[in-house]
């Protein structure tokens, strides 16, 4: 039986991650990342040195785009770590249901999710 995930044609699938760098329907990206299943972007997060620095500012993008987003992943590295609880309360009041997890746990949740046809973005810090 054949488990594999279906994938519409030109949807972005996370390939591999190792370490900072991501290989996402091909191409290799070495820095933070956002992935949806129309895209891939490099994610400004370059001032932020963990997810302590991240900002509001940081999360504009999403907010923006709240009503098109059932979940964002945060991958916040190679081990969980979780956003500041008053970041994390501001998303929330204006849309952004975040999940917290390690960067490795991101983009597996996010292919399964993704292949499951829900609205998901994956914001991706490096280790």
């Amino acid at each position: 039986m054949d488990v594999t995930p279906l994938v519409r044609k030109g949807q972005q699938i996370i390939q591999s991650y190792n370490g900072g760098t991501f290989k996402v329907s091909g191409q290799v990206y070495e820095h933070a990342i956002v992935v949806s299943p129309d895209e891939t972007y490099e994610w400004d997060v370059s001032c932020a040195r963990d997810v302590n620095d991240l900002t509001e500012d940081h999360f504009s993008q999403f907010i923006e785009k709240s009503d098109y987003i059932d979940v964002l992943l945060l991958g916040t590295g190679a081990a969980i770590e979780f956003l500041p609880l008053n970041l994390r309360k501001s998303l929330k009041k204006q849309g952004v249901m975040i999940e917290m997890m390690d960067t490795g746990a991101a983009c597996r949740t996010y292919n399964v999710l993704m292949a499951e046809g829900r609205r998901v973005v994956c914001a991706l810090l490096p280790a």
